[in-house]
């Protein structure tokens, strides 16, 4: 384990050891074991409570069983073989389980059951956690015979998410007929072995005893010892026993298929064997890739407001799409005795692993909680699609020439860096009148470089704007052309001073500010408008950020519509209003928190 050089990072390990021990405290688990992982190493672990009653607390190398988070190797083994031409992802499920032919896939219409409808858990198989977690042992040719016999469906196969353990148990009969060895030797032998896992395997026996984290149930009469089921046809789907610091390498491999640096790292490192990773960059960055929405949705961070963000199933992992944190990548584990939970944030490249030895304990709440306490603040994550997730040179170089245009605005040099669409879209005329109106509001003005740029993706760059009077945005967004134009640029025009827009931002700042007050009078809102729900979302919005201040205008028109950044006592949040510049009236009426 190495002490990373971030020490911001390494004051965080107390806070998160704080969380870890209280949450242990609350007796879910007789152990939790965990650490977190940074740049493709374990750079913290540390344990709480008794691997087996009685005995010591657990540590990095205390192997737990992880239930399902083995979809993940059965899924990288799949596409092991897709990459060496030995199945496809659409080939039908039947073509190497021959037992399948007979089934009816759930619809008379339906089309084949493929094996990428196995991975994405769109088979259309009724879930089946409870039934399916005492099936691990199950012997290989009793498998059989189920599957010979035919299955229920809930779906036909593609129409719908619904997590299935025996689509998993399936494609460990795929692995083990395309490759013609058993899937654990495959398992083993492509994947363990190049990584160095030898902490990683699919039996108790394994693993020396004073090492092995015991499963516990809550009974009676307290914990109760639970025995370990034998390896069997469901061993794909929740079989893996592993422990904290091979799954940090775990974890590590895939956070690194987005950071080439760190893919780089890893490659030189013991922790690979001196190799390259096993699986492809790309087919690790495919299988943390949105393939199946699986219709469990985050709550809704305000009433009224847009729904939270959907959860995705990848390819043996989940996706999230947090709305502050961007892409978080994760799978559970849940299982007669244990509990696990891995996740990682692919733009900073941290991880968490988190195993307990209670029934179904909940790893991911404590996992979810340490993941957030180490994550450093930032204005915004890239949702980390593109490797390396920074600006081209190419936006950093128009980012500075878009910034002398607006100090001083040329035509000529406009044509050379813009598209031809963006005199069609908004002729320079009317671009250099948003110019002299933003000069008329906030007074001659320069790049602010107290406020760092930031970029939603490679070819986007936003950076600010301050004169005497204020802040505003720039936004400019670059086109795929080699080499890349700008395609489109945008600047906030703030309000005038007494105007109708200016009026009623002041006027809903101070009613935000004052929770006794009345709907300002002087905001009068369109008949369209749902009045009663602004008022509540809005209202919302300000107890949870607190007192707030006016600040730099993200976008607007400067007469119609406006969004300004409100710093708050606890929360910064976004407030974007549309009136009718003539009336007065409000339109509509947006915050973000």
């Amino acid at each position: 384990m190495r002490v990373p050089r971030d020490l911001a990072l390494s004051a965080s390990f107390a806070t998160a050891d704080d969380i870890v021990r209280s949450y242990h405290q609350r007796g879910g688990q007789p152990a939790i074991a965990y650490g977190i992982v940074r740049d493709g190493e374990l750079v913290h672990a540390a344990g709480f409570g008794a691997r087996s009653l009685g005995g010591p607390p657990p540590d990095e190398r205390t192997v737990f069983r992880i239930a399902s988070m083995s979809k993940s190797f059965t899924a990288s083994a799949i596409m092991l073989l897709r990459d060496e031409g030995m199945l496809a992802l659409d080939d039908p499920a039947s073509a190497y389980l021959p037992q399948l032919a007979g089934w009816d896939n759930g619809a008379a219409d339906a089309g084949p059951l493929t094996i990428r409808h196995l991975l994405t858990m769109t088979a259309g198989f009724p879930t089946d956690d409870p039934w399916g977690d005492r099936q691990q042992g199950l012997p290989l040719a009793e498998f059989d015979a189920l599957l010979a016999h035919g299955v229920g469906f809930n779906w036909a196969p593609g129409t719908r998410f619904e997590y299935s353990n025996l689509g998993y148990a399936i494609l460990g009969r795929i692995v083990a007929a395309a490759a013609g060895v058993p899937y654990d030797e495959f398992v083993r032998n492509r994947l363990l072995t190049p990584l160095s896992m030898s902490r990683t395997g699919f039996a108790a026996e394994e693993f020396p005893g004073s090492e092995l984290a015991l499963g516990y149930r809550r009974g009676q009469d307290g914990w109760q010892e639970l025995p370990f089921d034998p390896y069997g046809a469901f061993a794909p789907m929740g079989g893996v026993f592993s422990c904290v610091a091979d799954l940090a390498t775990w974890a590590s491999g895939f956070a690194a298929a987005f950071r080439p640096v760190i893919e780089a790292r890893l490659a030189e490192s013991d922790c690979v064997a001196g190799a390259a990773h096993p699986l492809a960059a790309d087919s690790r960055r495919l299988m943390q890739l949105p393939q199946a929405v699986t219709g469990w949705r985050a709550a809704d961070r305000l009433p009224g407001a847009p729904p939270g963000s959907p959860a995705y199933y990848g390819f043996g992992l989940f996706i999230d799409e947090d709305p502050a944190l961007g892409r978080i990548v994760s799978h559970s584990g849940g299982y007669p005795g244990f509990g696990s939970n891995m996740r990682w944030h692919p733009p900073t490249g941290l991880a968490v692993i988190a195993l307990g030895n209670g029934t179904y304990a909940r790893m991911n709440a404590v996992a979810e909680l340490v993941l957030g306490a180490v994550l450093p603040p930032a204005p915004g994550y890239q949702v980390a699609l593109s490797p390396g997730a920074k600006p081209w040179p190419e936006t950093l170089a128009a980012q500075e020439s878009v910034s002398r245009l607006l100090l001083g605005w040329d035509d000529a040099a406009a044509d050379a860096l813009f598209c031809e669409n963006v005199a069609l879209d908004k002729p320079y005329q009317e671009r250099l009148a948003d110019l002299a109106l933003l000069r008329e509001r906030i007074g001659d003005f320069a790049p602010d470089t107290s406020r760092p740029a930031q970029s939603d993706t490679p070819a986007h760059r936003r950076w600010w704007l301050t004169g005497e009077g204020g802040t505003v945005a720039v936004a400019i967004q670059l086109n795929p052309q080699r080499p890349p134009r700008v395609q489109s640029l945008g600047i906030a025009v703030p309000p005038a001073p007494g105007s109708p827009l200016a009026k009623t931002l002041t006027a809903l700042v101070a009613w935000l500010n004052d929770p006794a007050a009345a709907w300002p009078a002087t905001v009068p809102v369109a008949p369209a408008a749902d009045a009663g729900l602004i008022a509540r979302r809005l209202r919302m919005a300000a107890v949870w950020a607190g007192q707030v201040t006016s600040g730099a205008f993200q976008a607007g028109d400067g007469s119609s519509s406006a969004t300004v950044e409100l710093s708050g006592e606890h929360a910064t949040a976004n407030l974007a209003v549309l009136i009718n510049p003539v009336t007065g009236e409000l339109r509509q009426a947006d915050i973000a928190v």
